[in-house]
């Protein structure tokens, strides 16, 4: 298996394994291996990489922000982004299930000194306004100074569904009006705004600073975006290197990257369909109940009187030809997501080998 990975990517062939794990393993195209070979690098430390100004110009001006920062992943961008905006003892208001909370390593604490104030994540990943509004501190001594809310878009507990535009619209003019600073995590922001048909800057125009991923749908191999005003920009480049983020011939890596903002988002409506074609095509197995999934996200748990463990029926998957990789997401759920390599073809082979796998008694 090891060398047929290795020949695909060599051949630039599809990856040979059909996997559903995440977005983020899959490999970065042959252009993107091309343009990383040949590309033309400074030392990004000294502000001189001129590939990596490129790409933040290009990332800034795609959302319709001042400046951007590369930086090694969204966990970093987030991290940055709330050092820039708080102080130790500051509070930040964000969702419980938003994954700054749950998947960051309790970096906002652990690093930054800040205290999250956390609100249930509604169906549609939103927190109510009136809850951020009910958990805002008044000017007491006794309390944490809120300082800032954060919200995830699309949002992956949720299913990676989309925040609704007039949303965020509605929370970005509460954040002014009460001087709290107001950060997106935008891991799949682009998923976002492809499913909601509409460019990226109307979406990151409600927010002070918002991150987003080269490295899962739009299949780059590393890195994420920082993007902000540019006195904003300034701090975070910073905050990155006080986090060892410092990068030197990174040009090599945002290569990638500026393929992956210039031609990847155009092709997120193939993922999106991708994923819409598993989920019909397994929704009338009789074991199977559908969660809530948009975007390139599939949810889906086994019933009760499934005859096969959640466990088993990775197995079984991963005995498929090709092979398809999957991982439970709980105890009874998967969670399937698709990206550039996962085709229609492969979509309908996903559906076939289920529909074998699970009407079997």
């Amino acid at each position: 298996q090891k060398n047929l990975l290795m020949s695909a990517q060599v051949l630039d062939q599809p990856m040979p394994t059909i996997d559903l794990r995440s977005d983020t393993v899959s490999w970065p195209t042959f252009e993107m291996r091309e343009a990383m070979a040949n590309a033309i690098v400074g030392d990004d430390l000294w502000g001189d990489d001129p590939t990596v100004l490129k790409l933040e110009e290009e990332a800034a001006k795609l959302l319709g922000k001042e400046a951007a920062l590369f930086v090694t992943s969204g966990t970093q961008g987030n991290l940055i982004s709330i050092l820039v905006h708080c102080r130790p003892g500051d509070e930040l208001i964000v969702g419980d299930k938003d994954h700054i909370m749950l998947y960051e390593g309790g970096g906002v604490s652990a690093v930054a000194g800040v205290i999250p104030r956390t609100l249930t994540v509604q169906p549609d990943g939103t927190i109510k306004l009136e809850d951020v509004k009910g958990a805002l501190r008044s000017e007491d001594q006794h309390y944490p100074r809120s300082r800032m809310i954060s919200v995830e878009n699309p949002h992956n507990k949720k299913g990676s569904i989309p925040l609704p535009l007039d949303y965020l619209k509605e929370l970005s003019e509460y954040a002014k009006s009460q001087g709290l600073a107001f950060h997106m995590d935008g891991a799949r922001l682009f998923n976002a705004a492809s499913a909601l048909n509409v460019p990226v800057s109307e979406i990151a125009q409600y927010v002070d600073s918002v991150t987003f991923c080269l490295s899962k749908a739009l299949c780059a191999p590393v890195g994420s975006i920082l993007c902000g005003t540019k006195e904003f920009i300034k701090e975070a480049r910073r905050k990155r290197k006080m986090l060892g983020g410092g990068l030197r011939q990174a040009g090599i890596l945002a290569a990638a990257g500026l393929i992956a903002i210039q031609k990847m988002p155009a092709l997120l409506a193939n993922d999106h369909e991708a994923a819409r074609i598993i989920r019909e095509g397994i929704a009338d197995i009789p074991c199977v109940q559908l969660v809530p999934s948009y975007t390139n996200f599939v949810f889906f748990e086994l019933t009760k009187d499934c005859h096969l463990s959640i466990e088993e029926v990775e197995e079984k998957l991963m005995a498929h030809n090709p092979p398809i990789l999957c991982k439970a997401y709980t105890e009874t759920m998967f969670r399937f997501v698709t990206h550039h390599w996962i085709t229609e073809e492969r979509a309908h082979q996903v559906v076939a080998a289920l529909k074998e796998i699970l009407q079997k008694q």
